[in-house]
This record gives structure tokens, sequence and C-alpha cells, in this order.
């Protein structure tokens, strides 16, 4: 399980022991009952991520719901529900140029405009033959993005730089000669995942 779960799992059994002193034994079944809940949405699963050159893996577990062809680059939007792995890891290996926080609203991160609208990080990073942005995005029930990485890092592949809370969505912006490798309805694993690879 990964730190930033620890208050979430030890504030309900904190409370779970207080029903339970007084008897209200539904209220501590209930509170342990979250706990647990919290144990598995900040579960830290191993992951084995792909050897090999001109690949970009999933940076979130969950469904791929967007797939488009972009003045910018090949898009491709994950979304997390609340039963997904919610930490984030490295598309490719590089350094981290740019990290941006938009603040914005917390509406649903299916729809089109969440990537616009919705409040979200953007981390980009440069490896040697691609650049890729990778957005966090929340969505309503999302409350926190957490980010660990900045300017001047360096991460491998498959590498964890932070995770959003609670139901969110992933974006990834790549180069436009990438072969997009998944398609609308796959479900994919952070840092093992295939989504896309460079020609040879």
């Amino acid at each position: 399980m990964v730190k930033d779960g620890i208050p979430f799992v030890i504030i309900p059994i904190l409370i779970a022991v207080l029903f339970a002193f007084f008897g209200v034994w539904i209220g501590a079944v209930a509170f342990l009952l979250l706990a647990a809940f919290m144990v598995f949405f900040f579960r830290d699963p191993k992951r084995d991520t792909p050897s090999g050159t001109g690949l970009v893996i999933s940076s979130a577990d969950g469904k791929v719901t967007r797939i488009e062809d972009r003045d910018a680059g090949k898009f491709v939007s994950v979304f997390l529900s609340p039963f997904d792995v919610h930490i984030n890891r490295s598309p490719i290996a590089g350094k981290v140029t740019n990290v941006k926080l938009f603040k914005g609203k917390k509406a649903p991160a299916t729809s089109n405009e969440a990537s616009q609208t919705n409040e979200r990080n953007a981390l980009t990073i440069e490896g040697e033959r691609m650049t890729v942005v990778c957005t966090q995005i929340v969505g309503i029930l999302a409350r926190r993005i957490v980010c660990r990485s900045k300017i001047g890092d360096t991460l491998e592949r498959g590498e964890k730089f932070g995770l959003i809370k609670f139901g969110s969505r992933t974006d990834l912006l790549m180069p436009k000669n990438v072969d997009v490798l998944v398609k609308v309805g796959d479900r994919v694993k952070g840092g093992e995942t295939i989504i896309a690879k460079l020609p040879e």
C-alpha cells in the first residue's frame, strides 16, 4: 500500500474502535469495511514493465475511453474507476522538462471537456526518441492530485511518480508518428500495458 493511504485507513479504524467501545456494532463494522476498502484502493502491486525501444507504456490502470489524432500528436485517455489501482507511472524513460498544475472543475472525468476544464496536472517527459505529455485529471470523486516529480528529475519507464485519489483520468499525448496498439474499451495496466510504439 502507498503511504498516502495510511491516514485513510487509520482514521476509519479509530472510529470503528470508538463505536465498538460504546457497543454500536453496526457502526464499528461499517468503518472497518471502509478501512478495508482503503487498503484495497491504495494498493501498490508489482508491475513487470516491458523492455524494448520506442515503447509508450500506460501511465495508469483503467479503461481506454478515447483515442484521437490531434494537431499536437496521438492522444489516448484512460479512465480510472474507484476500483482501479490509482498509482501513476512514467510512460517512457526520460527527463521531466515541465510540470504544470491547472486549477479547474471536478466534473465527470469521462467528458470531452475534462482535459481542458477539470483540475489537472501535466507532466512533460523528454526521452531519447520522443517527448510524451502525461496529464493527471481529477473527476467527481477525486479530490487531490499527487505528483512527486519535478522539473529536472529523470524517470525510468514504468517508474511511479504520483497518484490521483478516488476516481480520475490519465491522458497521454504522444508524437504523431507512433502506432497506437490499444483500442477504445481495452483494459490497461499502468507500467505494464504497451499503449503505443514508434515505428522501426
